[in-house]
């Protein structure tokens, strides 16, 4: 399988978790953020994340790729999952990308490896956030907003190894908006919510991104 992706990309990483969870491989190939031909001429529309299956047929939306993959041997995604995390999940991303979106273009990403591919990531987000220096300069704000939700979260955090005991959805949900929001400097997460961070990334073998 081979999975069209960004770096950054929070969707993308949910992928690449579960199949790293179950041993399974997987083709990463990163795409450049004006490459919009690549995902065109598979799906007939840019969209990221893109898993390709071993026949050839391109899968869209995250979780049925999550699925896909749970489905491929014995299942690792076994335990319950609680609405209370699906809503805090949603908490988290309300803030976050306020915090990461002006980040992301100072990290050296390979999707934006090209001046070309750079720009173009600016240009898009830059339609929907504001400008970024401003943004950047709020960085105290932001935080304040998001540590409640992130304590809330802390009480809630069963074990490292799973936030509800057992590994399931939520955390194919969970980990990869906490790996993104670890980018932004000054951040630092609650004693329990840093646990379960190192210890699922460390069990995917995943490396966090750089902190900015």
């Amino acid at each position: 399988m081979k999975l069209l992706m960004f770096e950054h990309c929070s969707l993308c990483f949910r992928v690449r978790m579960i199949a790293a969870l179950k041993g399974i491989p997987l083709e990463e190939q990163v795409v450049l953020d004006d490459d919009s031909e690549a995902m065109i001429s598979l799906v007939g529309k840019r969209v990221i994340p893109i898993l390709v299956r071993d026949d050839g047929t391109p899968m869209l939306e995250s979780m049925d790729m999550v699925d896909h993959i749970e489905r491929m041997g014995a299942p690792v995604l076994t335990g319950p999952e609680q609405p209370e995390i699906s809503d805090l999940c949603a908490r988290i991303l309300k803030i976050t990308p306020y915090l990461t979106m002006p980040r992301y273009p100072l990290l050296d990403l390979p999707e934006m490896a090209t001046i070309a591919a750079h720009d173009h990531y600016m240009i898009r987000k830059l339609k929907v956030y504001e400008d970024f220096v401003a943004l950047r300069a709020r960085t105290r704000e932001f935080i304040s907003e998001l540590m409640p939700v992130l304590e809330d979260l802390d009480g809630r955090i069963e074990c490292p190894d799973a936030v509800n005991g057992t590994l399931s959805k939520d955390d194919i949900r969970l980990l990869p908006l906490l790996r993104s929001a670890a980018v932004v400097k000054g951040l630092t997460f609650p004693p329990r919510a840093t646990d379960y961070f190192e210890t699922l990334m460390a069990r995917t073998g995943f490396k966090p991104l750089p902190v900015i």
